[in-house]
């Protein structure tokens, strides 16, 4: 066959179906931008987080605005109390969403090198405090691995031999880097 695309570079190849899914992206965002929002619960759970500080932002601006002059604002620019609901909902969404992967990039810097002083410092805790945060996520994964929502074949969460690994990261010395970075992909 001599179609052009079969000898095409994979980025070459990937771009006819780049526009769909451009197109489609652009509607679920227009959806996100004219949803209200004053609860988390309204905030699906695969909005990405930058929607999620865009619209907090947006909301804290009108809200900003209402605290100005009458003649520094347009008459647009006048939050009320749905802004308010929406900035508090948002912000507890965005902060569940960072909290939601704390542990699992603690792990993941672990595996890079940086040593436990280095993370503890980066999340503004104790070297004993940030140990702990990955004890519980390797233990919680260790359980979800088990468990029947994984349909008992070890689908989600850590392996027992990766929930060793992740236990050995605990016992290193506080400036101490794990011997070698591991690989991507690896837990």
């Amino acid at each position: 066959m001599s179609d052009h695309r079969e000898c095409a570079p994979d980025h070459e190849r990937h771009h006819d179906h780049e526009p769909h899914h451009d197109q489609e992206r652009r509607h679920e965002y227009e959806q996100w931008q004219a949803r209200t929002v004053r609860c988390p619960e309204d905030v699906p759970v695969t909005t990405p987080l930058s929607w999620m500080a865009e619209k907090h932002f947006a909301h804290g601006e009108r809200l900003t605005g209402r605290r100005l002059p009458a003649a520094y604002r347009g008459p647009d620019e006048r939050g009320d109390a749905g802004d308010a609901l929406a900035q508090l909902a948002l912000g507890v969404r965005i902060a569940r969403a960072v909290e939601q992967y704390r542990a699992e990039t603690v792990h993941e810097a672990l595996q890079l090198g940086a040593t436990w002083r280095q993370i503890a410092t980066a999340l503004d805790l104790g070297t004993d405090e940030a140990r702990d945060i990955l004890r519980s996520h390797a233990d919680g994964q260790l359980r979800l691995y088990e468990s029947e929502d994984s349909g008992g074949a070890g689908l989600l969460g850590m392996s027992p031999e990766q929930h060793r690994a992740a236990m050995a990261l605990t016992a290193l010395g506080d400036d101490e880097p794990a011997t070698a970075p591991a690989e991507a992909g690896t837990r």
